[in-house]
C-alpha cells in the first residue's frame, strides 16, 4: 500500500525508469541500505530530478522496529540531501558569477534564468529559506529544481543545508503520514 502512496506522490513517475539506482534503493536492506539512501539523496539534490519518496519502500531490516526503521531513513535521507544541497549551492554560487552560464541560458529557446527567477524570487523574497524548505516538501516534485533556483538567489550555506534538511524530512514525513492514513482505512 505505501509502495502505492509512493506511486501517486511521484505522479505517475516510473521509480524504476533509471534502472539500477532507483532498485537499488527499493530492494536496500541491511545497514548497508542506509548507506545507499543517503547517497541516493545526495545525488537527488544536484544531479539526478528524482522524486525523494522512494527511499520510503526500502525494506530495511535493521532490528529497531517499524518506527526506528522509517525515522532512521528519514533521517539518513535528509542528511544526504543536505549535503548534496550544500554541493549544489556552490555549484550555483559559482554560475551566478559565470557571465558565459547565464548568457548561454538566456539565450536557450526557454529563459531557463528568467522563467526560475520569476517563479522564485517573489517565493524567495517573501519566505526565504523558509520558502526553500516549503518547496522541498511538495512530494513528488524534483528536488533539483528547487535547490538550484534558491542556491542562485540565497548566499548562507548553513541556513540553506539546514532549509534542504527541514524541507526534505517534511517531505518524507508528509508522505508516511498520509501513506499510513491510507493503510488505516
Amino acid at each position: 500500500m505505501l509502495a502505492s502512496v509512493v506511486d501517486v506522490a511521484t505522479n505517475g513517475v516510473v521509480l524504476g525508469s533509471l534502472g539500477g539506482l532507483t532498485d537499488a534503493v527499493e530492494h536496500a536492506t541491511g545497514w548497508f541500505g542506509l548507506v545507499l539512501i543517503a547517497i541516493y539523496s545526495f545525488l537527488i539534490s544536484f544531479l539526478l530530478p528524482l522524486p525523494s519518496e522512494v527511499v520510503l519502500l526500502a525494506p530495511l531490516d535493521l532490528g529497531v522496529g517499524k518506527l526506528g526503521r522509517i525515522s532512521l531513513i528519514i533521517l539518513l535521507s535528509g542528511l544526504g540531501k543536505a549535503a548534496g544541497s550544500v554541493f549544489a549551492f556552490h555549484i550555483g554560487q559559482e554560475a551566478k558569477q559565470s557571465g558565459p552560464v547565464i548568457r548561454a541560458l538566456r539565450g536557450s529557446k526557454i529563459d531557463i534564468v528568467e522563467w526560475s527567477e520569476r517563479k522564485t524570487v517573489g517565493l524567495a523574497q517573501k519566505w526565504g529559506y523558509l520558502g526553500l524548505a516549503g518547496a522541498l516538501c511538495v512530494p513528488g516534485f524534483p528536488d533539483t529544481i528547487s535547490i538550484y533556483a534558491f542556491s542562485i538567489l540565497e548566499t548562507d550555506y548553513v541556513k540553506f543545508a539546514l532549509a534542504s534538511f527541514a524541507g526534505s524530512v517534511g517531505r518524507l514525513v508528509l508522505v508516511t503520514l498520509v501513506g499510513a492514513g491510507v493503510l488505516s482505512l
